[in-house]
């Protein structure tokens, strides 16, 4: 098989199209084909060469596709792509070619991710089960819900507004069944422990 040219990708910037006998081969990283000359024969361990760099490239522009909808956890992105049937050396060399990029950042993700569900209604309990689900470390997601609620009466205002919205729904049920439906729907939302408790006192009237 020979090399019949080597060409810029128009719609990819830093990648190229390998074309061999005239026919489109690969698209791969402009840095894959250093060695590789128009005119010369494509064998043997440079056509695998290639072919891995080919695998790469398809798993980067999957990652940049999925970037560009939204903001994902570097470990869940991963997974993602392995679920849809891509290699595993090539899935884990494009997220590292994506975090050189700076494109995939675990502790912007985690900030990201609980300001806008906390906006939601969401309580740090339940924030923190879903990032650590996606593979965000345990410390990334102490800090960025810390950062969220950086002292205690911020923490507490959101059950509170929660609870006091919720009561309003339950009115003529004996107090003993509204407490704990106040209590099961803010676990829900991610409140617990001693600020569940005290939001749904606040909202029953002590």
């Amino acid at each position: 098989m020979m090399v019949t040219a080597i060409e810029p990708d128009p719609r990819r910037p830093g990648s190229v199209r390998i074309l061999v006998d005239g026919r489109s081969f690969a698209t791969v990283d402009a840095e894959a084909v250093l060695g590789v000359e128009q005119g010369g024969v494509l064998e043997g361990e440079v056509e695998e060469r290639l072919a891995r760099a080919a695998d790469v490239e398809a798993a980067y522009r999957t990652v940049l596709r999925a970037l560009e909808r939204r903001p994902h956890a570097r470990a869940d992105l991963g997974r993602r792509l392995l679920r849809r049937g891509l290699a595993p050396d090539a899935v884990e060399a494009a997220l590292v070619r994506a975090d050189r990029a700076g494109l995939l950042d675990d502790l912007a993700f985690a900030r990201h991710y609980v300001a806008t569900r906390a906006e939601r209604g969401r309580g740090p309990a339940r924030l923190a089960r879903d990032l650590l689900g996606m593979g965000v470390a345990r410390s990334l997601v102490d800090q960025a819900i810390a950062e969220q609620w950086p002292d205690e009466g911020d923490r507490r205002a959101l059950p509170a507004a929660l609870a006091a919205k919720r009561v309003a729904q339950l009115n003529g049920m004996p107090r003993p069944v509204k407490r704990r439906r106040l209590l099961a729907y803010l676990a829900r939302r991610g409140f617990t422990g001693r600020e569940a408790i005290d939001a749904v006192n606040g909202a029953l009237g002590g």
